[in-house]
């Protein structure tokens, strides 16, 4: 899909580590040739938008934003204020990435997860109206009375994180960009198609989409040092991943059930340790850098770019620089 030279390099940063090592994190990444850096949101993790606002100020040029925020957790008006604080902050940098959020966390919190979809939709449209400077009656999935932002008006590029089909097709026609939760080709191809019933419906005022796959991604030296740091993020991707899925993959559901079991009762080595081969073939590109090379050049077949997310590899600053020099690999080979 994408012309490989000028596809977009992106790459997600975890806060499970302090924002200051985030923060440098991402201005390696800068260095490196990354064009977007996303914070990832987990409740267990620290505060994406203050790693954020330290990212900001750790870089010139990289675009920033929260990959994924969902609008359950948070409530929708109070995302678009952080996510413009961050456009400020940044000097216009900011992206906002916006998702469902994961249903079993969701579920920790007590949260339900009821017509996500439209409230995803609803969330960025609520967004964008706050950000061109409007004040804002909303009544839909969620309330919004009279709200606005004490903030100059900006426009901010919506991603939608995205694996079924009902939101990719939502996101290619409403969105900015949509952020595939897949590393594998038979995935993007299967999104592809999905996307493109999306784009057929697209408004032309809304310009441009950028599609990108927003892969688990563990790069080093070793290749099985690099498979064995991709089990914890295959674990939850395996458990979460619906029987179509599976079905695509030719992956035994007992033996994802299982992963999924020891997932629930809290038993996280457990869970690891049942990965099996296949399960990290499917739902991650993981190994050296001439294998993830070869992996992301059939990837960019499909999609406009590549967001490398985690585990990233066994070693966060060797596998940005490996990861990068993977990416240039992979744009420019013949």
């Amino acid at each position: 899909m994408s012309d490989t030279e000028t596809a977009t390099w992106g790459i997600e940063l975890t806060p499970e580590h302090p924002p200051d090592r985030i923060a440098a994190l991402a201005s390696q990444a800068e260095t490196a040739g990354f064009d977007v850096a996303f914070a990832s949101s987990h409740y267990f993790n620290r505060d994406p938008f203050v790693t954020l606002s330290r990212m900001a100020d750790a870089t010139t040029d990289i675009r920033l934003g929260p990959g994924v925020v969902n609008p359950f957790q948070d409530h929708p008006v109070a995302l678009a204020s952080r996510t413009a604080t961050i456009d400020e902050v940044s000097d216009g940098r900011g992206v906002y990435g916006i998702g469902a959020g994961d249903r079993s966390a969701l579920s920790n919190l007590g949260i339900e997860h009821e017509r996500p979809l439209r409230r995803v939709l609803e969330a960025f449209g609520v967004a964008r109206d706050l950000w061109a400077g409007g004040t804002v009656d909303h009544d839909g999935t969620f309330t919004a009375q009279d709200a606005s932002l004490n903030l100059e008006a900006r426009s901010i590029p919506v991603y939608v994180g995205a694996q079924g089909p009902h939101m990719l097709r939502m996101s290619a026609k409403h969105a900015d960009g949509t952020l595939i939760n897949a590393a594998h080709p038979r995935d993007l191809v299967w999104s592809a198609d999905q996307i493109e019933a999306g784009l057929a419906e697209r408004p032309e005022e809304r310009g441009d989409f950028e599609a990108l796959a927003f892969a688990s991604v563990s790069v080093a030296d070793d290749e099985a040092a690099a498979r064995e740091a991709a089990r914890p993020p295959v674990a939850f991707i395996a458990a979460g991943a619906p029987p179509p899925v599976l079905e695509r993959h030719g992956l035994d559901a007992e033996a994802v059930e299982a992963v999924g079991d020891h997932l629930a009762s809290g038993d996280l080595s457990e869970a690891f340790g049942a990965v099996t081969p296949e399960m990290i073939d499917a739902f991650a590109i993981a190994g050296t850098t001439e294998t993830v090379a070869k992996r992301f050049e059939q990837a960019l077949e499909h999609v406009d770019g590549i967001v490398v997310g985690s585990p990233l590899g066994p070693d966060l600053e060797g596998a940005i620089e490996k990861a990068a020099r993977a990416l240039q690999v992979a744009t420019t080979r013949e």
